[in-house]
C-alpha cells in the first residue's frame, strides 16, 4: 500500500507530530497547567501482558518496571500510527503536498481514543467523567489533540519543502 518512501515519511510525519505535542505539554507544564506523566500509560500498558485491561484507578496500581519508558515509546509509537492512518485517508499524495484542514480534523478525531477507551481503562470514565473536573480535561484531552493534528500539518509541511 505504502512504499518504503512514504513508510520512511509517515515515521518523521508521526514522530514529528508527536514532538509538537510534547512541545505544547511542557508549555502547559511550565504554565502550571497539570500534565499528566506518560508512565501513567506506561503502567496500563505494561498490565496487558498480565490481561488486565481495566483500572479503577491506574495511579493506585502497582508499578510496571520501565513504565516511563514504557509510555514514552507507546505515545510516539501511537504518533507514528495516526500518521499512517491519516495518510492512508488522504492518499500518499498528501505527504507531497501537505494541507492543513485534513490533518487538522484527523487530530481533533484521535481525541476519541484517551475519551472513550484509554480514560475508562484507566479509571477516569468516559470522557473523564470520574474525574472532577470533567468539561475541564476533555477539552484539554482536544486542545492537546488539535496541537497534534497543527503538528501533523507542519511535520509534513517541513518534510515536503525539505524534499524540494
Amino acid at each position: 500500500m505504502f512504499s518504503a518512501a512514504d513508510i520512511a515519511s509517515i515515521v518523521l510525519v508521526g514522530a514529528g507530530a508527536t514532538a509538537v505535542m510534547d512541545l505544547w505539554l511542557l508549555l502547559l507544564r511550565r504554565l502550571g497547567v497539570p500534565v499528566s506523566s506518560f508512565a501513567l500509560i506506561g503502567r496500563w500498558v505494561g498490565h496487558f501482558r498480565h490481561g488486565r485491561f481495566a483500572h479503577a484507578a491506574i495511579g493506585k496500581a502497582p508499578p510496571v518496571q520501565g513504565e516511563l519508558v514504557l509510555g514514552w515509546a507507546v505515545h510516539y509509537a501511537t504518533g507514528i500510527a495516526y500518521a499512517g492512518l491519516l495518510v492512508a485517508w488522504c492518499g500518499g499524495a498528501w505527504l507531497r503536498q501537505p494541507s492543513a484542514l485534513p490533518a487538522l480534523l484527523f487530530g481533533i478525531a484521535t481525541v476519541v481514543v484517551p475519551l472513550f477507551v484509554m480514560q475508562p481503562a484507566m479509571g477516569a470514565g468516559f470522557a473523564a467523567m470520574k474525574t472532577p473536573t470533567p468539561l475541564r480535561n476533555g477539552l484539554r484531552s482536544l486542545a492537546n489533540h488539535a496541537v497534534f493534528g497543527f503538528g501533523l500539518f507542519l511535520s509534513a509541511a517541513a518534510l515536503a519543502w525539505a524534499a524540494s
